[in-house]
């Protein structure tokens, strides 16, 4: 028990003691995480200052931004990393290690002379890596090492003199394209390319290389492309002889062949790899071009020979012998462009030079001041198909020598576009000459005028005349085209019938339509891009039966209803015009100006103005006619013009002053009741001891003074007014409506001035219930009647002047 206890107690008190220690153990960890985070922030802050466009982005572009270090912050969310043309000096190891995802890195254009060795270490992810430019002394294979998916390397012009003395690719299984070399470059060991085994592209500047190890190329099995800047060609021959079977296409820059050149295939077994060579500003002389044309011969593989940009000094005395004896060329297709011949007046006609010839299938002489080829080799170029002397200085006369009789038998392409041939129709016939010829460009020649008649060769099918200043389209077309350009000659109309047409090119002229389809009835592709068209109609496109293309774009289009309304309906549309909908613009109307067609959609209105306009007019014309019958059969005239006078009554008082008041009654009749009231009534009344006097509308309404006037201040000047009702009365115009007027004045006041006289029996209901409150007054108004015997009517009168008296 007691052991237990004392236990426990030292227990207990060893814990007491460690809990000081961890809790220091825990704000330490604390503090180291605070430092982390701290770091990490403030890299992100300084990548944000010197990289503002690296922020939040996958693609960091840092370039031309003056950087002389590799800025912190960098994160793995990068892939694209772009710090060309600043002035870093220096690489450490530290600088890309957290960038494990980027794909491309380019630091070309900077300074840099030293990559610490394990710097790309964590870029295993990496594809391109760009060092091109910069002070590199030397390349090291640990650089590279760990750059498991590096495909496109670029080293070239830096200030390294070799590669080492072993490979510094090694490890780049996946490397798919090189770069490297520089004016210092001199040196390349075996060894140097191991691990490399398939290459689509290798460019090596090797302008001043002086020791190349035979071998040193050999190691890599496949070459799609390899270009080379080589001025120094006695390393030439040993350098083809290692690629003959791993190159498609060896491209050199710069050579200058010397007079002896090295057997190009010595030890070297057929088949050979290399199809193409493309020679770029390369220097010949007569010696050293047939020496080359000799040791090319031996490579049985090669295809195509092309020269741009290169130098012939000499007059084409060439060592015809030599080249004869060599054997037969397999060479298929010669292409020279900008070749400069100095001076080619004095250069000869390369007599001896036609059994070379004889297999040549494309020949292209371009930009080189050509003026003729002598007719004797000309007609050796017995397998020619393919003839192209574009932008040269061939002129009408010398073509009769270049194309003679028996010249160029199966040739059935030819481009003489770009020259200095002035005449249409001597061009037809020269070329009529040759009897497979279906394809011909003399675009870019001044013929400025067109025959009635030409001509051609009879396989004609292509034929391009764009650009030849020709002022209108005759018969000296040819019917059996089935492609003809005649774009930019200002053309203003196209009514040629060509039945086997397919294509028509019309672009750059002035034509307004769209030619007719009937003369085309095979046609399947037109252009009339950058023409004067405003729109085309559906009739005008569904009349091209099997059209499948039409460039009509770059026009100034009149947006018109019908245009919009074809274009927008019509379901095929989309698929058949060239460069829809970007290149097709509305001109006009202004509103629309620059919009795109296909996005113009026009009011009903500005379609259909007329229509519309008509359309109100005819609506406006109903609706009077309808108010003017609601008008008529609701009498609402005559409720206007009581309104009216209303209001005019209204703007006076309700009564005159007792000095104004001259008539004891102003007395409202129909014109039919006229006998009873002028000869009976007033003669009664205005005969009484006292008389009284009365208005009447006949005898005291003051001429030329507006007649509702009138009958407001009879009103307004009469104790009393009489209403003499009758059944002619009521079905009258009520005393043609202007006795009507004092109704409204006389019955809104609602005093007891009026007295009904009732000549014969009539109903409240037979009154017209517009006079609402006049029917009101006979249903609760006491009236006079007037009488059929005498002795009543001596009642009715006192009764009467009873009433006026009152």
């Amino acid at each position: 028990m007691r052991r237990l206890k004392h236990s426990t107690q030292y227990t207990s008190k060893m814990s007491i003691q460690a809990k000081p220690k961890s809790r220091t153990t825990y704000t330490g960890q604390v503090l180291t995480l605070y430092m982390v985070l701290a770091t990490n922030l403030s890299k992100q802050q300084g990548l944000k200052q010197a990289c503002p466009s690296c922020d939040a982005s996958q693609i960091c572009n840092c370039s031309f931004m003056g950087l002389d270090f590799i800025p912190p912050g960098l994160t793995a969310e990068i892939t694209v990393l772009n710090l060309a043309h600043n002035r870093i000096k220096h690489i450490q190891s530290q600088d890309l290690k957290q960038a494990v995802n980027l794909r491309a890195l380019l630091l070309q254009s900077n300074k840099i002379s030293s990559i610490e060795e394990d710097s790309f270490q964590s870029l295993a992810k990496l594809e391109l890596l760009d060092l091109s430019n910069n002070s590199l002394v030397h390349l090291s294979p640990l650089w590279f090492g760990h750059l498991f998916s590096l495909q496109h390397l670029h080293l070239q012009g830096n200030s390294y003199r070799d590669l080492g003395q072993s490979s510094p690719f090694s490890g780049l299984r996946n490397l798919t394209s090189l770069r490297l070399g520089n004016p210092q470059f001199s040196v390349i060991r075996q060894g140097n390319f191991e691990g490399i085994e398939l290459l689509h592209k290798l460019w090596i500047d090797a302008s001043n290389l002086s020791q190349y190890e035979q071998g040193s190329l050999k190691s890599i099995k496949v070459i799609n492309h390899m270009i080379i800047n080589l001025r120094n060609s006695n390393v030439f021959s040993e350098i083809v002889r290692d690629i003959l079977h791993s190159v498609t296409l060896l491209e050199v820059v710069e050579i200058k062949f010397p007079v002896k050149i090295k057997s190009l295939v010595e030890n070297s077994t057929p088949p050979f790899r290399i199809q193409k060579l493309m020679l770029k500003e390369a220097f010949f002389t007569d010696q050293t071009i047939s020496r080359a044309i000799v040791s090319l011969k031996a490579i049985t593989s090669l295809k195509e020979v092309e020269a741009i940009d290169c130098v012939l000094q000499g007059q084409g005395l060439w060592n015809t012998e030599e080249i004869a004896r060599s054997g037969k060329s397999f060479v298929e297709t010669v292409t020279i462009i900008r070749v400069i011949i100095q001076n080619f007046h004095l250069f000869i006609d390369l007599q001896g030079m036609e059994p070379q010839v004889n297999e040549l299938k494309r020949l292209t002489i371009a930009s080189s001041n050509v003026f003729m080829v002598p007719c004797n080799l000309a007609r050796n170029f017995l397998s020619l198909l393919y003839l192209d002397f574009h932008d040269n200085l061939l002129v009408n006369n010398r073509l009769n020598e270049t194309i003679c009789e028996g010249s160029w038998p199966a040739l059935q392409t030819l481009n003489l576009s770009q020259n200095s041939l002035k005449s249409l129709e001597q061009t037809a016939l020269y070329t009529s000459r040759l009897p497979k010829l279906n394809n011909l460009d003399i675009s870019q020649n001044n013929f400025g005028e067109i025959p009635d008649g030409c001509e051609w060769p009879k396989a004609l099918k292509y034929l391009n005349l764009s650009s030849t200043q020709i002022p209108k389209v005759t018969m000296c077309i040819p019917e059996t085209l089935e492609v003809l350009d005649v774009s930019g000659n200002n053309l203003k109309e196209f009514g040629l019938e060509l039945p086997m047409l397919k294509e028509l090119y019309l672009s750059r002229n002035q034509l307004k339509t769209l030619p007719g389809a009937a003369p085309f009835p095979n046609l399947v592709a037109l252009s009339v891009r950058r023409n004067k068209l405003n729109s085309f109609s559906k009739q005008e496109f569904e009349s091209f039966k099997r059209m499948e293309l039409l460039d009509a774009s770059d026009n100034n289009f009149i947006c018109s209803c019908e245009f919009l309304s074809f274009i927008h309906h019509e379901a095929g549309i989309a698929r058949v015009l060239v460069g829809w909908p970007d290149k097709y613009v509305c001109d006009s109307p202004l509103a629309v100006r620059g919009a795109q067609v296909g996005a113009v959609h026009l009011s009903l209105m500005e379609c259909h103005r007329s229509l519309v306009v008509s359309l109100i007019c005819v609506l406006v014309f109903l609706v009077v006619l309808v108010l003017v019958a609601v008008g008529y059969k609701y009498h609402v005239v005559w409720y206007l013009r009581m309104t009216w006078a209303w209001l005019q009554a209204k703007r006076k008082p309700k009564r005159a002053p007792p000095k104004d008041v001259c008539y004891d009654a102003f007395v409202s009749y129909s014109e039919n009741d006229s006998d009873w009231v002028e000869n009976t009534m007033v003669q009664e009344l205005e005969q009484a001891c006292p008389p009284f006097r009365l208005c009447l509308h006949k005898r005291d309404f003051v001429p030329g003074k507006w007649i509702v006037d009138n009958i407001i201040d009879s009103i307004e000047k009469s104790h009393k007014t009489l209403f003499v009702l009758s059944e002619r009365f009521v079905q009258s115009e009520w005393c043609k409506y202007e006795l009507d007027f004092s109704h409204f004045r006389l019955f809104d006041e609602n005093n007891d001035a009026a007295i009904l006289i009732l000549l014969e029996p009539i109903q409240s209901k037979a009154i017209p219930k517009r006079f609402c409150k006049l029917r009101k007054i006979m249903n609760t108004k006491t009236y006079l009647e007037w009488p059929a015997g005498e002795e009543q009517q001596q009642v009715f009168w006192e009764n009467l002047k009873e009433a006026l008296k009152s």
